[in-house]
């Protein structure tokens, strides 16, 4: 059977994080001119456009809906720098992955696997498409309210931010306007393929446990004690390999799951403020709209494929049950008997080991959302 490449489902994030200067040719960034380039575009169009709307916040404090009005994104958009820090920091490690799970022990075995573990890949792409699609929306909304609200004939910029010249004057004003999009649209392209990179991660673990459960019920389908027996450690070199793969792939994106988590609830929260102080069906209104869903898309990925992994890891024992394994010898299922108990503790992804990525988390994050939402609001309306 032809090699299954598991690259080829990401081969759009690592165009992506080429594009971005995310993806050097080798482990590590040298003194070349993609380095050149991946530092000059990090700085100007992240760590830049993040630096100038941080600044705001210090003229602007004493204003409660000013500062909701512009933080929301803000913390957003200062995620995206940890994001990338982490990204370039772990990038051997990220590289050593995208090896390790083109592996013969990690390859499906026949067709049928194959076909099972097509659809969480399809619905990994279908969620990643509802994500571009509505942070593209967001993206959109942004670069065009001023206009479509009228409100850039009195030269008002999509993003509140300080800069040390007259933003209202031209042409300050419209290459200004031109480097919010384009740092607004290079951060969320960042942001999303990162994203949805380490939620295809958590899904080739899933995979890869499923692949091991279809393994495990044929182990003793030979009458051949030899060949089970070979079944059997190819199966236990299987389940170690995808716990090594599992540890490393959680090292990778522990601190970035960390934060996203932080940031995410204060963001969603202080959306839903801004919503109710926004001119319905505005364009403002809708950007807050789009953006609102695509954070909540955003940790639902999370958190749905890292679900996933535990459940699928928890079936791994019960697949052991499922095989003929009354036709093995004893030495055999005393073997049997120590791998179902190195099996029995499902594989958890977590967040520094402090949130584990699941749906309870996840409403969790909704739920903390809404205190923060609620706490605006009543702040709001004292005055």
């Amino acid at each position: 059977m032809e090699k299954f490449d598991w690259k080829e489902t990401i081969k759009r994030n690592i165009f992506m994080l080429k594009i971005l200067g995310l993806w050097p040719s080798g482990n590590t960034y040298t003194i070349d001119v993609y380095s050149t380039y991946s530092l000059i575009s990090i700085l100007a169009f992240i760590y830049g456009h993040n630096f100038f709307q941080a600044i705001n916040i210090y003229f602007i404090f004493p204003d409660l809906e000013a500062i909701a009005g512009t933080i929301f994104v803000t913390l957003s958009e200062m995620l995206t720098m940890v994001k990338t820090y982490y990204v370039v920091q772990n990038m051997q490690m990220l590289k050593q992955l995208m090896v390790d799970i083109n592996e013969d022990h990690f390859q499906p075995r026949n067709s049928t696997q194959i076909k099972m573990i097509e659809p969480s890949l399809n619905f990994w792409k279908t969620t990643s498409t509802l994500l571009w699609g509505m942070s593209g929306g967001a993206v959109f909304f942004w670069a065009t309210y001023p206009i479509l609200d009228g409100s850039v004939k009195e030269n008002r910029l999509p993003f509140l931010a300080w800069y040390p010249y007259d933003t209202t004057i031209s042409p300050f004003y419209e290459i200004t306007y031109i480097y919010q999009i384009i740092s607004v649209a290079f951060i969320a392209a960042t942001t999303l393929t990162i994203d949805t990179l380490i939620a295809a991660l958590n899904v080739f673990i899933g995979a890869q446990c499923d692949i091991l459960c279809d393994n495990l019920k044929y182990v003793f389908v030979e009458d051949r004690l030899n060949a089970s027996v070979a079944k059997l450690l190819s199966c236990f070199n299987h389940h170690k390999e995808i716990l090594r793969f599992a540890y490393d792939s959680n090292n990778f994106f522990n601190w970035i799951v960390f934060v996203q988590f932080f940031i995410s609830g204060a963001s969603i929260g202080i959306t839903m403020f801004q919503l109710t102080i926004t001119t319905p069906f505005s364009s403002e209104f809708f950007s807050l709209v789009t953006f609102g869903n695509a954070i909540i898309v955003e940790i639902f990925m999370y958190c749905w494929f890292g679900n996933e992994v535990e459940i699928k890891s928890a079936n791994i024992p019960v697949a052991i049950f499922h095989s003929d394994w009354l036709k093995a010898a004893e030495k055999t299922k005393k073997d049997m008997v120590f791998f179902l108990m190195r099996c029995q503790r499902p594989i958890k992804m977590s967040a520094l080991n402090l949130f584990y990525l699941s749906l309870e988390t996840f409403v969790r994050i909704l739920r903390t959302s809404w205190s923060y939402f609620a706490l605006l609001n009543q702040a709001s309306s004292r005055k």
